[in-house]
């Protein structure tokens, strides 16, 4: 299992170059489309959200942690604080968009708008993914008699899911954030 998730994620990790390389090429040729554009950002916000989900690679770790010691239940009460804060940041992804469609920022309105939402977007769906995997991985140790090896495993593959999910998060802000 934990091989296979490597490979997959080796997988996902050229996908989402293949967006940096769009990104970063179209921001080549129209330098001012990105100017303009970024100014529309809310960095003190996505800071905030960005924060919110680095926090979450920590306490996800604690939860492999007690995973790893056989302690079903400081794995499930860290898994689901990962999974609160993972909530927070959609929300909060969810907010921002909203109010970048007021400014008149969406995805048909520029070049700048479809990479910032095609990057951002799967970006999103690939917590809520890593969300899934939390509950999933809760519900087995709640529906089990008791804390197996394989349950402890399923839980440090659902953390090299989740920070590879904060790595590239941090690197889509650095891109789209940071780098003017």
């Amino acid at each position: 299992m934990t091989v296979g998730t490597i490979v997959w994620l080796a997988s996902e990790l050229m996908f989402f170059a293949t967006l940096f390389a769009a990104y970063f090429t179209v921001r080549s040729v129209a330098p001012d489309l990105w100017a303009s554009e970024t100014e529309l950002l809310n960095i003190p916000f996505a800071t905030a959200n960005t924060t919110i989900l680095v926090l979450s690679s920590v306490t996800c770790q604690l939860g492999v942690y007690a995973a790893a010691k056989g302690n079903a239940a400081g794995m499930r009460k860290w898994f689901i604080i990962s999974f609160v804060m993972g909530s927070v940041f959609i929300a909060g992804q969810v907010t921002e968009y909203a109010e970048l469609i007021h400014e008149g920022l969406t995805i048909q309105s520029s070049a700048y708008g479809s990479l910032f939402y095609l990057a951002t977007g799967f970006h999103g769906l690939h917590v809520v993914g890593g969300l899934l995997a939390f509950l999933i991985v809760i519900a087995r140790t709640y529906a089990a008699r008791k804390f197996t090896h394989e349950q402890a495993v399923s839980a440090i593959v659902v953390s090299y899911y989740w920070h590879f999910v904060d790595v590239v998060w941090v690197a889509l802000f650095a891109a789209i954030y940071i780098i003017r």
